[in-house]
């Protein structure tokens, strides 16, 4: 019972994130309220698919709705990404987040951490880039035990890059692979995906 009811809310969830831009949190909650109804979604927390099952049904999603246009938005994405990698790859930059995973939708923006000693360094090389960064703050890595980190967006070619300005020594607590998925991804690591990935025809 309990696995259907993940499948479901999973599933539910997947088109809210795949069609609005929802995040996974609020998405599932979203999911669950809507098929368990209120007073059961607030006591089956048990229930709540974990965020992997999510991402497994956003990735079905595309296949199934965006097969046609999905694999070049993402190559485009994937393509965005290293072009920022490679402008700060004095910073040891990482690719994060749904444009590694390949479940990006339109509404998903790019997401980098890079680790460094100053991270004003950091804002003041994009900032003699001329982009208009805005500093914000995201939850860390490691979960919210740890104090959030500040980071830099900016646009991109009319897309959104988020770079997480992390400490060097958080490096060393920052797994590459969870089983086989990966997490996170150097530069050589998405220059491989690019050229592993054949170049869909732009829609």
């Amino acid at each position: 019972m309990n696995t259907e009811v993940k499948t479901e809310i999973a599933a539910a969830a997947a088109r809210m994130i795949a069609q609005d831009g929802a995040d996974y949190s609020s998405a599932k909650r979203k999911a669950a309220r809507q098929i368990l109804g209120d007073a059961q979604a607030r006591d089956l927390t048990d229930v709540l698919p974990d965020n992997e099952q999510i991402e497994e049904a956003v990735r079905l999603y595309h296949a199934l709705y965006n097969a046609d246009t999905h694999p070049a938005h993402l190559f485009r994405l994937r393509g965005q990404a290293l072009q920022v990698m490679e402008m700060l790859e004095q910073y040891q930059p990482f690719l994060t987040g749904s444009v590694l995973t390949g479940t990006a939708g339109m509404h998903d923006d790019i997401h980098l951490q890079v680790f460094v000693d100053s991270a004003k360094e950091v804002e003041i090389y994009l900032l003699n880039k001329n982009l208009q960064i805005e500093i914000s703050e995201s939850p860390h890595f490691r979960g919210p035990r740890f104090e959030d980190v500040e980071t830099a967006s900016f646009m991109w070619k009319n897309t959104g890059v988020h770079v997480e300005l992390y400490e060097q020594d958080d490096l060393r607590g920052a797994k590459k692979k969870s089983g086989d998925r990966l997490l996170r991804a150097d530069i050589a690591e998405v220059r491989s995906i690019l050229t592993n990935s054949s170049h869909p025809a732009q829609q």
